[in-house]
């Protein structure tokens, strides 16, 4: 039996594909961290908080017991809001204008912003308020 020979521009067509689909990714990876970045950037300055800082004070205070927040492990609560995309959002907790002021206000006193609500009085401090609505914006 005769093997047939594969052509030599089909072989370098197919390696130039192959490069071009590797650059691409790599590309779409680059991207991507270069935005992480920035948000986190923009997320820390105009909160005054610290993002990773923030990350470390939800886990401290067991935001994620009540809420879905992403990035952090075991933060699948049911009982209060999601937190996904959080800061793609116009309004929170019902009718509050979303702004860095407004949620560290309502993270640090949520009973006195908005009475009754489920939000439990955490003790939280200012500057971990600031940095978990940097972590939540940074998201």
């Amino acid at each position: 039996m005769h093997r047939r020979r594969i052509p030599s521009s089909l072989i370098w067509l197919t390696l130039l594909i192959a490069a071009a689909v590797a650059a691409a990714g790599a590309s779409g990876v680059v991207l991507y961290l270069q935005t992480r970045h920035a948000k986190r950037v923009q997320a820390d300055a105009m909160t005054g908080g610290d993002w990773r800082r923030g990350k470390t004070a939800i886990v401290r205070y067991q935001c994620g017991s009540c809420h879905v927040i992403p990035g952090v492990d075991g933060a699948t609560g049911q009982v209060g809001p999601d937190l996904t995309g959080i800061g793609t959002r116009v309004i929170f907790a019902g009718d509050l204008a979303n702004n860095p002021a407004a949620l560290t206000r309502f993270i640090l006193h949520p009973q006195r912003v908005r009475p009754g609500s489920a939000m439990p009085e955490l003790g939280v401090r200012r500057d971990e308020a600031r940095s978990i609505a940097a972590y939540l914006y940074a998201q």
